[in-house]
């Protein structure tokens, strides 16, 4: 399984955006591999889609990579919180590597400070 920050996906949604090879390179590596992203990471996504009225296209898109949600649970906010301090990132951020450590996952990201702090908790990056 891999864990998509919303960097990824939001590179891929948009043509123009600086990452999009990269991460289009990230997605056609992944095979088989499930791919999923925390709900939180999911609406970060389709911020940008929803302004200029392309949340359909996103949606399509997202189905067509078939990308499981990651449900919040209830201990999840105070879990969140604590990662949060810990690491110093957002909490989008932290939606990402609490849901690649609770399953094992590998993190799929382009942004450099997730990428140095999930290795540095010692989740699996997949570069591919």
């Amino acid at each position: 399984m891999i864990v998509l920050d919303a960097s990824v996906l939001i590179a891929h949604l948009d043509a123009t955006d600086s990452h999009h090879q990269r991460a289009d390179r990230l997605l056609a590596a992944s095979g088989s591999e499930t791919l999923s992203a925390s709900v939180v990471t999911l609406a970060e996504v389709l911020v940008g889609p929803s302004r200029t009225g392309a949340v359909d296209r996103a949606l399509a898109a997202l189905e067509q990579l078939a990308v499981l949600a990651v449900p919040i649970e209830p201990a999840t906010p105070v879990r969140l919180a604590l990662l949060s301090a810990e690491t110093g990132l957002t909490l989008p951020d932290c939606c990402v590597l609490l849901a690649a450590a609770e399953s094992g996952a590998a993190v799929a990201t382009v942004d450099d400070r997730l990428a140095a702090a999930a290795t540095s908790r010692g989740l699996r990056l997949f570069t591919p």
